[in-house]
């Protein structure tokens, strides 16, 4: 069993911290703290790790044994290895503790699955940073290439820029996301949640038919919010035409009006 909520709680009251003081702390949201705190969402591993280190604990003890406890069960002294997945997402960083951007090419899709969590694995992706003002620091973003024509006109092979979404209740309904599922792998889709269980998945291609996944499946949430692609697109001869018959009535519009 995972007590990575009930420590947060209980070591921040043994501080004498209010959330806010513990968001201060840690440069994060007094939101982020409550909903933690409520199990609604998982911080980052680079945010359990400052945790771990203001409340002078190890990772592991904060995750693993439960500290509001006198006595811990025998259960709350397994290796994390053997509990249940936790969700917490690797990020890489410079020695300057600045976070890069790593990019999940589809060669690497399949690997990504078992290897998102290793941050030994995370470290070998290529990675990048990107010093544009839409790009925010506090925010966590990773670059998915996709395979398919099922979001066209997004073609093939295009990177998708995604930002971190913590829990399902940031999911904003008819956006388009990269889900990581036990099912069905890296899928980039238009999201409609449906209940507390399931998400309807919409491609934009109407080409292809819509279809549901659990909620349960999900190991993480990405937004997209851009994407790079290095095919250029072939000019429509049809709107082209079009578009010059209209300059050329307006032309002849002007003329009349200064004649």
């Amino acid at each position: 069993m995972i007590y990575l909520k009930e420590n947060m709680r209980y070591l921040r009251k043994q501080k004498k911290m209010t959330q806010g003081d513990l968001a201060d702390k840690l440069d994060i949201k007094r939101s982020l703290i409550g909903s933690y705190e409520e199990g609604r969402g998982v911080p980052k591993l680079s945010v359990i790790k400052q945790m771990a280190d203001l409340f002078e604990v190890s990772v592991d003890t904060l995750l693993a044994v439960d500290l509001s406890s006198e006595e811990p069960t025998a259960n709350s002294q397994q290796p994390i290895a053997s509990q249940p997945d936790l969700k917490l997402l690797s990020i890489v960083v410079t020695p300057e503790n600045n976070e890069r951007i790593a990019i999940v090419p589809v060669k690497a899709s399949a690997g990504y699955l078992t290897g998102r969590a290793d941050q030994g694995y995370m470290e070998q992706l290529p990675n990048f940073s990107m010093p544009v003002s839409e790009l925010n620091k506090g925010k966590t973003y990773r670059v998915f290439q996709i395979k398919g024509d099922s979001m066209l006109p997004v073609p093939s092979g295009s990177y998708i820029f995604c930002d971190y979404v913590e829990s399902v209740s940031g999911i904003r309904e008819g956006k388009p996301y990269v889900l990581i599922t036990a099912d069905e792998g890296i899928v980039y889709k238009r999201v409609y949640p449906q209940n507390e269980n399931l998400l309807l998945l919409k491609s934009d291609n109407p080409e292809y038919e819509p279809y549901t996944v659990e909620i349960s499946s999900l190991f993480e949430i990405w937004k997209a919010i851009g994407f790079l692609t290095f095919e250029l697109p072939e000019p429509d001869a049809m709107n082209v035409q079009k578009l010059g018959s209209l300059v050329a009535q307006l032309q002849q519009e002007v003329s009349k009006l200064q004649g």
